[in-house]
């Protein structure tokens, strides 16, 4: 099993795309990028710990290959918005894609130089690839939030442009 680790704006939004594929074992919202231990949900909420919400997955390499999973990342995410995602702005709420070797590094800017190349966005595309660092796993009431609270993760999806912005430039 290897992990993958995506920051992609609001992390409840980013569990169920990659939830229930084939090779995906476990998924976790939480938080990484920063310097604070051990950081609450209000403190990232803040700006000043550093941490980025993201998602960590444990994965099958021989199942789901990660050049799959940065494919099915990039199209949750508006990559050209430098101050966060959608109705959710700040630090914490920036994209970034975190690398767990240099073969992971190496396929997401392979992956990002494609995606600029490709002419979809008329902006620049601005997610960095960073190293992996500490990940925190985010208090127990973040975890699977779409299952626990569906109703209200719909609504946030659609009310913060999330679900308008992907149907209009990733169907």
């Amino acid at each position: 099993m290897k992990k993958a680790t995506f920051a992609g704006g609001c992390f409840w939004c980013m569990v169920s795309p990659f939830d229930e594929q084939p090779g995906i074992e476990k998924i976790v919202a939480g938080y990484t990028g920063g310097k604070t231990e051990n950081p609450t949900y209000r403190e990232v909420c803040t700006n000043t710990t550093g941490h980025l919400e993201a998602v960590q997955i444990t994965y099958d390499p021989d199942v789901f290959k990660y050049e799959k999973l940065l494919e099915l990342y990039w199209s949750q995410i508006d990559p050209t918005d430098p101050g966060g995602q959608f109705h959710d702005r700040g630090e914490s709420y920036k994209t970034a894609i975190f690398f767990h070797d240099d073969e992971q590094k190496k396929l997401a800017e392979q992956s990002r130089e494609k995606l600029a190349a490709s002419g979809k966005f008329k902006k620049p595309i601005c997610t960095e690839i960073r190293p992996a660092s500490v990940f925190f796993e985010a208090e127990e009431y973040h975890q699977d939030y779409y299952k626990k609270n569906p109703t209200h993760y719909n609504m946030y999806r659609k009310g913060s442009g999330r679900a308008d912005f992907l149907n209009t430039h990733w169907r």
